[in-house]
């Protein structure tokens, strides 16, 4: 892991509160400051409705925040228009999801482009690329076959494949290896290993310790009630 005196990613007294002022409301992350620094494996770890996937969504700018910071590489990102916190996301962050959400119907390399659409470079670039992120996955001979032709282990090759095809600075992944059994949860921390060693920045939100008491970890970020309650290193 590599530090710096301004965090990588941070959030400053962040909040997220979903149906505000309706009998529904739920403040999902409540108040919470913390940082990410660059080239860490970060955990946020805690039970369902810890908050915990609200917060990732919010560090990844996937979501807005009802209060509070959330800055990147020095970017407070909360506050630019919906177009370019769009950019923002496309361009530094690749996400890996607890449900792949490939498209069955579909061939592997035409959900691996997915996230490239749209960008200002050729399709032949596209490909290439699409290309160079299934060969490290070892799934480039399977391109032209349909999603729903795969194994379960296959297919999450293909969402890890689709997550690096930008290149991104940050993967984020929300509890990957909920539905997956010892093998293959072993192969994806195996991959995420790997992903790290290229110097990208890793943060995943889980419950799982096969994740958490993994070596790839560097620091553990404990969630209840949507706040920080402790951290430890790995």
């Amino acid at each position: 892991m590599t530090s710096s005196a301004t965090p990588f990613i941070a959030s400053d007294g962040v909040s997220k509160t979903y149906n505000p002022g309706r009998a529904d409301e739920v403040r999902a992350v409540d108040s919470v400051t913390m940082h990410v620094d660059r080239g860490e494996v970060l955990v946020l770890e805690g039970p369902s409705g810890s908050g915990k996937t609200s917060l990732l969504s919010l560090l990844a700018c996937m979501s807005r925040p009802t209060s509070g910071r959330i800055t990147v590489d020095g970017r407070d990102v909360a506050k630019l228009a919906e177009a370019a916190l769009t950019q923002e996301r496309r361009r530094r962050f690749g996400f890996i999801f607890q449900q792949f959400h490939l498209i069955p119907d579909l061939p592997v390399i035409d959900n691996v482009l997915v996230p490239l659409y749209p960008v200002d470079i050729g399709l032949a670039e596209m490909r290439r690329r699409a290309h160079a992120a299934l060969e490290r996955l070892a799934m480039d001979g399977r391109a032209s076959r349909k999603v729903r032709t795969l194994s379960g282990g296959e297919q999450q090759r293909v969402a890890i494949a689709r997550a690096l095809v930008n290149d991104p600075q940050v993967v984020v992944a929300d509890e990957p290896t909920a539905h997956l059994d010892r093998r293959l949860a072993e192969e994806l921390l195996v991959i995420l290993e790997d992903i790290h060693r290229d110097g990208r920045t890793v943060v995943i939100a889980t419950h799982d310790p096969r994740v958490f008491e993994h070596p790839i970890v560097d620091r553990i970020l404990e969630m209840r009630d949507g706040r920080v309650v402790g951290e430890r290193r790995s």
